[in-house]
């Protein structure tokens, strides 16, 4: 009897010493295991900025041997752009792509960007926004939750509408236009003589379908991966604002990862940059051909009527710079100013 007992108690053991070194042999594979990632943006997949996206998806899971997979959801699945930041901020959302008007009011550096004509070009702009100010500006969304990866692109905005050609500043006169959820956005357009409402992007197309809004102000190749040619009929190049997109990731994720892992991610986000760029230009170059084969009306607006624009939105730069902070806006000037210089 005392030996079947000492048999079971050792085969008790035994099995037990088994469990043990099964868990023990499984537990690195369970630290191995790929740390996910959900990335939203507002574009389609044809959009340089989701081509991207891609392309950055790649280059992490690479660079950090499969450790970090980033999982990209585009066309606004997620929600528009101040749904995704909010997400972003609360942790529920780990990367987001896409413009930060949502939150100028909050951050109120990020206005200086809906100045009209601040920047001439796009090598202009990829100078501020890869110098140290724009680098402050990203910095600045630390105490928001957000950790700034890179300005990743951006693009200069046009007009079209669908009720008449605009080849003059008094023919905005009364064309309700949308216009980014930024006050600096709405009060330019106001003094322009429009009638601007602010408007969340997934609220846009259904409105000119409708007839709700005449027309908006964004760029010419998210004019046409959105088919805007659909519901709109004239379009208007003016170059009048630049607007810059950002890759943010959210603290909450980007506390999780290793040190390696986030200088991995971050070498990443800046050769998507310069990619994002590349591709935007590529097909800003085309598709004002392809607008036209669609059925839209397109102009130019002519210089003189760019400076009677500009001399109208002058008060509102001015009111707005004090707010935004003089020596902020500024030292932004002084950096053009200094590219200017170098580019002759």
């Amino acid at each position: 009897m005392k030996s079947t007992t000492r048999r079971n108690f050792g085969q008790k053991l035994a099995s037990l010493a088994c469990a043990g070194i099964a868990l023990c042999a499984t537990t690195p594979v369970l630290a191995q295991e790929p740390i996910h990632a959900k990335l939203g943006h507002a574009f389609t997949d044809t959009h340089p900025r989701a081509i991207a996206m891609k392309r950055f998806a790649d280059g992490v899971k690479a660079a950090t041997g499969g450790k970090v997979v980033i999982d990209v959801y585009g066309n606004s699945v997620l929600g528009g752009e101040e749904k995704m930041l909010i997400a972003a901020q609360s942790g529920t959302q780990d990367l987001y792509l896409g413009a930060l008007a949502p939150i100028a009011t909050r951050k109120k550096e990020l206005q200086i960007f809906d100045f009209p004509f601040l920047f001439g070009t796009d090598a202009e702009a990829a100078y501020v926004l890869d110098g140290p100010n724009g680098r402050k500006i990203l910095d600045g969304l630390a105490d928001m939750n957000l950790q700034g990866l890179v300005w990743a692109g951006g693009a200069f905005r046009n007009m079209s509408n669908s009720k008449r050609p605009v080849n003059t500043m008094a023919d905005l006169k009364g064309l309700k236009l949308r216009v980014m959820q930024s006050p600096m956005a709405l009060a330019s357009f106001n003094a322009m003589g429009a009638n601007a409402v602010p408007m969340a992007w997934p609220e846009v197309y259904p409105a000119l379908e409708i007839k709700a809004m005449d027309g908006y102000e964004h760029p010419v190749v998210d004019m046409f991966a959105y088919k805007m040619y659909e519901v709109q009929k004239y379009l208007t190049i003016t170059n009048h604002v630049y607007t810059p997109v950002a890759l943010l990731a959210s603290k909450k994720w980007w506390s999780s990862l290793t040190p390696d892992q986030q200088k991995a991610v971050q070498k990443v986000a800046e050769q998507t940059r310069t990619f994002e760029r590349a591709e935007e230009l590529r097909q800003a170059g085309d598709v004002v051909s392809q607008l036209k084969a669609k059925g839209m009306t397109v102009s130019e607006m002519p210089p003189a009527e760019l400076a009677k624009i500009r001399s109208a939105v002058q008060p509102v730069i001015e009111k707005n710079s004090e707010a935004i902070g003089a020596d902020f806006v500024r030292s932004v000037y002084a950096d053009l100013d200094k590219f200017r210089a170098t580019a002759k």
